[in-house]
């Protein structure tokens, strides 16, 4: 009898996936936990192999383990079956995979047991997923509008009718021109002709495609907890989620991993990418059925980021996937994504079955403990980002783009570790190099609507380590505005890569007079001492500030990165707060006017030092008087043009090399 159940279950979902559109799936019924029982036979179902077939495996359940209140509860099982076996047990990439008992579903693949036959796995219970679909979404809330693809293609049909009227009417007046508006006509009524064959070509392949369950993972049963009915010690079930790349070298992987599994808790696939022809589509008329692959993805384009699973359940537009978290951010903003799956790899202890991510097909909104919810038809808001690299040594100018999913927790790093990633793969030697980056980011988090930031670097080990520095930083303290949700439109990064030492330093700066008052303008003929090359002379000017009070004033003369910022942005890109109390005061746009007012590394700043004796109040109190009267009555060019004003007795002087050391001169200030 259940041999028979099993079969119609087979048949019925073979069939549903054939001819069953999403927009019509209605939810199976459901068995919850509390009512599955020891010894109950079950059916789960799964995509193996290239073929896209959906196979079935039987499922014996061993029993219920209730980790207490507060905890997930989670169904033990035995795999069996020529599957299975053909597979050697349950693979990374099966989680998702329903499981129904008596035609009821009961839940999804979740997660294997460490140290013990992968032929046993736990279930997350279907009761405990189906809460998704009514938590909280606030993502994807940014004023930015998005593109609503299903709406878009109702419109192009409506304005391709509108043409066609257009040409009738041309037609009864005699008019034998053919208009521009009539050729975009035409080339629309062939893209959308073809369209909809692909369409059909898609549906007729259906069956297999929306079989495909793949990455059996990681699941809040990643809690050390006993099983019920079986011993009481620790059994540990053993994550199975894996996360494709594609794009990235092995240096771009590395970084990538260190800024978004520090636990390094996942197994990373160098595939799983989109296929050419994939790229860049997104199919506003998918569907799938449980059982069926899906993927999901935070950065999509020349680099990707995601994984792969299998659709636990699908009710209309909404569906439930994987039986684990994918990240574990709970209400999220990532890419739902058709997939495709290649083949298993067995293995003795740990084998995988390896799928790739396709087009775009929906939003995924939840990322929680007992699985992933999405939403077929919606999508999320993305940031795209451009990287240019140019490699000066190699005369290689490289350029590459990405989307990646609006979601505050990862812009900074995904966007750090793509450009990362091209630079890397642009230049194949990072140590030893100077790197000139510039970026800019197009958002509302300043006024002008626009951050723009440029910086030299250079490191012995790997430039690209501190390069990204500024960039993460500036990502992220928009990301983290403490007012609103700042809109980001787009990154721009531009980086030009010379492949040696480009450093200075500086060995004299010499003042055309020592005797100054206060507004006055000092030329000081300043030496550098390039890194394995000649000296070199250069003149920079400096005005005396008008507040500054009669008596001696020390200057520094330094590199423009000497102050420590870059080393403070690597601890924030490390995690360590490093925040001062005056720092946390100021707004999102005063702190990115900061980062952007920051000296670079290849300038060299000259700046009031060390006051040896500090003039009096009263001389003070004089000097910052007499300042203001001069301000009044001065009226700054920059201003006219709404630029800022620079620093008062601060002056910058960009060079071709990183300076990397302080000097001191001083000046004696004459008051009338």
């Amino acid at each position: 009898m259940r041999k028979d159940i099993r079969k119609m279950v087979a048949a019925g979902l073979a069939s549903m996936m054939m001819w069953v559109p999403a927009s019509t799936y209605a939810m199976d019924p459901i068995m919850p936990h509390s009512q599955v029982e020891e010894g109950m036979v079950g059916t789960a179902y799964t995509v193996v192999d290239s073929s896209g077939q959906l196979k079935d495996f039987q499922v014996d359940i061993v029993g219920n383990m209730d980790n207490g209140k507060g905890s997930q509860p989670m169904i033990m099982a035995k795999a069996s079956g020529p599957v299975i076996e053909q597979t050697g047990g349950i693979l990374q990439g099966m989680s998702g995979s329903p499981v129904y008992v008596n035609g009821y579903l009961v839940g999804a693949v979740a997660a294997g047991i460490k140290g013990m036959t992968p032929y046993t796995f736990f279930i997350t219970p279907i009761d405990e997923m189906t809460p998704l679909w009514s938590m909280p979404d606030n993502k994807n809330k940014t004023t930015l509008s998005t593109v609503n693809l299903k709406k878009a293609a109702e419109t192009r049909k409506k304005e391709a009718e509108e043409d066609k009227k257009k040409k009738e009417e041309r037609a009864k007046n005699k008019d034998k021109k053919v208009y521009g508006d009539e050729l975009i006509a035409r080339a629309r009524a062939a893209a959308e002709a073809e369209r909809k064959n692909a369409q059909k070509d898609k549906e007729k392949a259906g069956a297999s495609e929306k079989t495909q369950p793949e990455a059996a993972g990681e699941h809040a049963g990643d809690k050390d907890k006993s099983p019920a009915k079986a011993a009481k010690k620790d059994v540990k079930s053993e994550p199975k989620d894996v996360m494709y790349f594609s794009g990235f070298n092995q240096a771009g992987l590395d970084f990538l991993k260190r800024q978004i599994d520090p636990q390094d808790s996942y197994t990373f696939l160098p595939m799983g990418a989109p296929t050419g022809a994939e790229l860049n589509t997104t199919d506003y008329h998918a569907s799938l059925v449980p059982g069926a692959a899906v993927g999901v993805a935070v950065a999509y384009g020349d680099f990707a980021v995601g994984a792969t699973g299998t659709v636990t359940a699908v009710d209309g537009d909404k569906i439930l996937a994987f039986g684990h978290p994918f990240l574990h951010r709970g209400n999220v903003n990532y890419f739902m994504t058709d997939a495709t799956v290649v083949g298993t790899i067995s293995g003795q202890s740990n084998g995988m079955k390896i799928a790739n991510i396709g087009s775009i097909i929906g939003r995924i909104n939840q990322d929680r403990a007992t699985g992933i919810s999405g939403i077929l038809g919606k999508f999320p808001s993305v940031v795209p980002i451009k990287v240019n690299v140019r490699d000066k040594s190699l005369s290689r100018n490289d350029n590459y783009g990405a989307r990646i999913a609006y979601d505050e927790d990862f812009l900074p790093q995904l966007s750090g570790g793509i450009a990362y990633a091209a630079l890397s793969k642009t230049s194949d030697n990072l140590s030893g190099s100077t790197a000139k980056v510039g970026f800019k980011i197009r958002t509302d988090a300043v006024k002008d609507g626009i951050f723009v930031r440029d910086n030299m670097f250079y490191n012995a080990a790997d430039v690209g380590q501190i390069a990204m520095a500024e960039l993460m930083q500036a990502m992220s303290t928009i990301c983290q505005n403490t007012d609103k949700e700042s809109d980001i439109i787009d990154v721009q990064v531009d980086i030009t890569l010379d492949g040696g030492r480009k450093t200075a330093s500086l060995v004299s700066a010499v003042p055309d007079k020592k005797k100054v008052k206060p507004g006055d303008t000092v030329k000081f003929t300043t030496t550098i001492k390039p890194y394995r090359k000649s000296q070199e002379t250069l003149i920079i000017p400096y005005t005396v500030p008008d507040a500054q009070p009669a008596g001696t004033m020390n200057l520094d003369i330094r590199g423009g990165g000497l102050v420590p910022v870059t080393s403070l942005m690597l601890l924030q890109q490390a995690g360590v707060d490093v925040t001062s109390e005056a720092e946390s005061k100021l707004t999102t746009e005063a702190r990115l006017q900061k980062l952007q007012k920051a000296g670079r590394n290849n300038e060299i700043v000259i700046t009031p030092g060390a006051v040896q004796n500090p003039p009096s109040k009263r001389e003070v109190l004089r000097a910052q008087q007499a300042a203001a009267r001069k301000a009044k009555a001065r009226v700054s060019n920059l201003d006219k043009f709404g630029k800022p004003a620079a620093t008062p007795g601060e002056t910058k002087f960009s060079t071709g090399y990183i300076i990397d050391n302080v000097i001191h001169a001083a000046l004696t200030v004459e008051r009338d």
